[in-house]
């Protein structure tokens, strides 16, 4: 898969628009536009941003999960479903869990 493919898809799976991806990766929507209507590959700095507003490496970004990694399927739903909140939530969950663990 092309990388932006991969962007369309990954924007698809969270329902997010080019100018929500622009918004979480801290990027101008104007950058990811240029890229679609070009057909270009983004440079390494955009493409580390769309990663982190995915909650993705660039390691992930680009290989297979099922391929790389056994997980159980609890664990690959927890991954999906991290993979689909925003920063802040992201924060909030980190945070309930912290004080779970707490004793």
């Amino acid at each position: 898969m092309e990388i932006l493919e991969k962007i369309k898809q990954l924007q698809a799976e969270r329902g997010w628009s080019t100018y929500r991806l622009a918004q979480e990766a801290q990027i101008s929507q104007s950058t990811l536009s240029n890229l679609s209507k070009r057909n270009n590959s983004p440079t390494v700095s955009t493409l580390q941003a769309v990663c982190h507003a995915f909650g993705l490496s660039l390691a992930q970004f680009f290989s297979s999960l099922d391929k790389d990694v056994t997980l159980t399927p609890e664990q690959h739903e927890l991954l999906k479903n991290w993979g689909l909140l925003s920063r802040r939530q992201k924060e909030k969950v980190t945070a309930y869990i912290q004080g779970l663990l707490q004793k």
